[in-house]
């Protein structure tokens, strides 16, 4: 199973240089079942991560760009009346994709965002007194611009916690911007890019991930953390349980991503920044990472 991971993030790599750890944060937060939300200025390559990793394992995709007078029926669809049938036909939005790619999510109103929330974490949608299912694995990417940038509405907490995670994709390093110069257009690899890994093997990865050990002594190190973070100063609350149930999936995901059946104090590490950063800002931007960092620093792996 390493192998077949270790693949698709070689694969991605080709195309997203010099971003093996975030992208290897996105495969994780698949594979852990959880949702993905990408914080950058745009033109730093968000849509092609979702994009590709969709590619790759040969999932339905769509891209819905989010703009201030998108409605929330433009994505999740809509019944009309059809004279032929007689009655309302549903027409179903681009929500009901195995990857759904959110594309500037905070240029829509709140109420636009909040369609979102019964998919992400129920896998379901009610329209007009229905509930519909949504495809299997599904898995939403969000991107964000900056709230410094102007025409954006911050996301409200209680959407910000649907997502497993939220990483950086951040400037690349010069070797890779000069390789992006001069290499081939990134869409044109990414249009090329084959199935790696199979849906049944995809699914075959997510209930393995359940199956992976956490020892009482590793759930003590994840409570101390959760438990650290509501004693901060200066914020209102700290990590839901929710966060905390995300964390475990995580870490367990990112365990068999190391070829592991048992996860270590090391993988909770890994994963701990995605997971809390976006949870612990609260409305102070940039003070979130040496929230995270306090964190690690101060709680310790055993008690």
């Amino acid at each position: 199973m390493k192998k077949l991971v270790d693949t698709v993030v070689t694969e991605l790599n080709q195309i997203l240089l010099g971003k093996e750890h975030q992208v290897r944060l996105a495969l994780c937060g698949l594979l852990a079942k959880g949702h993905l939300l990408i914080e950058d200025i745009p033109g730093m390559g968000k849509t092609t991560l979702s994009h590709a990793l969709a590619k790759s394992m040969g999932l339905s995709y769509q891209r819905i760009q989010f703009t201030n007078d998108l409605l929330p029926a433009d994505v999740l669809g809509y019944s009309m009346y059809d004279k032929q049938a007689g009655s309302l036909v549903f027409h179903p939005g681009p929500i009901f994709a195995q990857v759904v790619l959110a594309d500037e999510i905070n240029r829509a109103s709140p109420r636009t965002q909040s369609a979102l929330l019964e998919a992400m974490e129920e896998r379901q949608v009610s329209i007009e007194g229905e509930t519909r299912p949504l495809p299997h694995p599904f898995f939403v990417i969000a991107t964000q611009n900056p709230t410094e940038q102007g025409g954006t509405y911050p996301l409200p907490e209680s959407q910000l916690d649907r997502f497993l995670m939220r990483i950086r994709l951040g400037y690349p390093d010069p070797r890779a911007e000069r390789e992006l110069l001069e290499g081939e257009d990134r869409r044109a690899m990414t249009d090329r890019l084959g199935t790696l890994l199979s849906e049944a093997d995809l699914e075959t990865l997510q209930d393995e991930v359940a199956r992976v050990s956490a020892s009482s002594a590793l759930l003590d190190y994840i409570q101390r953390l959760l438990e650290q973070s509501r004693r901060m100063p200066g914020l209102l609350y700290g990590l839901s349980p929710r966060a905390g149930i995300g964390l475990l999936r995580a870490t367990k995901a990112w365990a068999l991503m190391q070829g592991r059946r048992h996860a270590l104090p090391d993988d909770v590490q890994a994963v701990f920044p995605a997971i809390a950063e976006h949870r612990l800002e609260q409305g102070e931007s940039g003070k979130s990472t040496e929230r995270v960092r306090q964190l690690l620093t101060t709680v310790s792996v055993l008690e």
